[in-house]
């Protein structure tokens, strides 16, 4: 649901009653993840997508039925067997979607509209759901803020007050992962009793690329990074070239040495640092730091004779053989690529592998799966489901 909170909380401000799907669970090879969701509002107005087609019109019937008769409901979606084109997915996976209305009368719409509210404006939040257990517990909401006290909380999913402190606990946690995950958990709030299954959705701020070195190569990079839903920044020591005019779709421009940047400047576990200056005296004292932050992903351009003489030169400076490992260089996978743009499309392609899980490999002919269990897209609304 925090996917499409932009026009979501537009609906909230104008008074609208709408219907939102959202997926909850997924199986085989499924096209979206937890966290997905269309939204349709009682002028039948639809936004958003939980199948990539394959159910949209049926889910779409669903939210109109749950508009009208105010009930929320789970639903399960898979392949059909006997019918290519019933209603099902095509492509082999299966899906739980769960629909809940959210009408001026619903008793969880002030919580809704909190967070999607705090999701548009970039806040880091998340909202939790029941999506399987006793009836009346379906779709009610909790809501977590980043900026609140631990153990603080919005809503309550109606049950035993410690559920809604258990579940607000999990939440948390999940949240300052930065991730969207399904967690059991018994209806009273312990491990035991009737279970219950909560989905969590976290929406956190866009994560970091972080492009060291001013040059044509990363000009492209800085347009993929920003269509892949970074929050893009470009660093370089020299004043010329790192300017707003060669870099017009970069969030920010830093003219500073690099390896001083990077100790100031504020990373996560989500961050991506991409080192295109393959110059010494910049990159030796920049990976040297980089090596040791608990970031997402560390790439360095440079000729394989480049990559051995700067990691003798790493080595030379302290870096030790197991830091190495975490060091991708020659930066990108390998496409042939030689542009600007195709450089950038390879190095995308290898961040995208790396936090996703997959082998980089041709699909053809492949018995890999298509869609790993790996982390999500990192635009600002939805974290990880790994």
């Amino acid at each position: 649901m925090l996917d499409i909170a932009d026009e979501l909380s537009r609906w909230v401000e104008q008074g609208r009653d709408f219907a939102v799907a959202t997926v909850v669970a997924v199986g085989g090879s499924a096209p979206r993840q937890p966290g997905a969701a269309l939204a349709v509002d009682s002028e039948g107005t639809a936004i958003g997508s939980v199948s990539g087609g394959c159910v949209e019109g049926a889910v779409y019937e669903l939210c109109q039925q749950a508009l009208e008769d105010g009930e929320t409901v789970l639903e399960t979606f898979g392949y059909s067997d006997e019918d290519a084109f019933a209603v099902g997915l095509t492509c082999g996976g299966i899906i739980d979607i769960l629909v809940t209305p959210v009408r001026a009368d619903a008793p969880a719409r002030p919580v809704f509209a909190a967070a999607l509210s705090a999701a548009s404006a970039g806040e880091a939040a998340a909202v939790a759901r029941v999506t399987s257990g006793p009836a009346d517990l379906l779709g009610r909401a909790l809501l977590i803020r980043a900026s609140d006290e631990a153990g603080t909380y919005e809503g309550g999913l109606g049950g035993h007050p410690e559920l809604d402190r258990t579940v607000a606990a999990e939440a948390r946690a999940l949240l300052d992962a930065g991730r969207t995950a399904t967690v059991e958990i018994g209806e009273d709030g312990s491990r035991c009793g009737q279970p219950l299954v909560v989905l969590v959705e976290s929406s956190v701020p866009p994560p970091r690329m972080i492009v060291f070195g001013a040059i044509d190569f990363a000009s492209a990079l800085v347009r993929i990074g920003k269509f892949l839903g970074y929050r893009v920044t470009v660093c370089d020591a020299r004043p010329v070239f790192a300017t707003a005019t060669r870099f017009p779709d970069a969030d920010e421009i830093v003219v500073e040495w690099p390896h001083r940047y990077l100790e100031s400047t504020e990373v996560d576990g989500r961050t991506v640092l991409c080192v295109l200056t393959h110059d010494a005296k910049f990159d030796v004292p920049l990976l040297r730091l980089a090596l040791r932050l608990p970031v997402a992903y560390v790439g360095a351009m440079g000729s394989r004779r480049t990559h051995q003489d700067r990691n003798q030169r790493l080595r030379d400076v302290g870096v030790t053989e197991l830091e190495l490992t975490r060091l991708r260089s020659p930066i990108g996978l390998d496409l042939g690529a030689r542009t600007p743009e195709e450089t950038a499309l390879s190095i995308a392609a290898e961040i995208v592998a790396h936090r996703c899980g997959g082998s980089g490999v041709s699909l053809t002919g492949a018995h890999t799966p298509i869609h790993h269990d790996g982390s999500r897209s990192p635009s600002g609304r939805i974290g990880s489901v790994a």
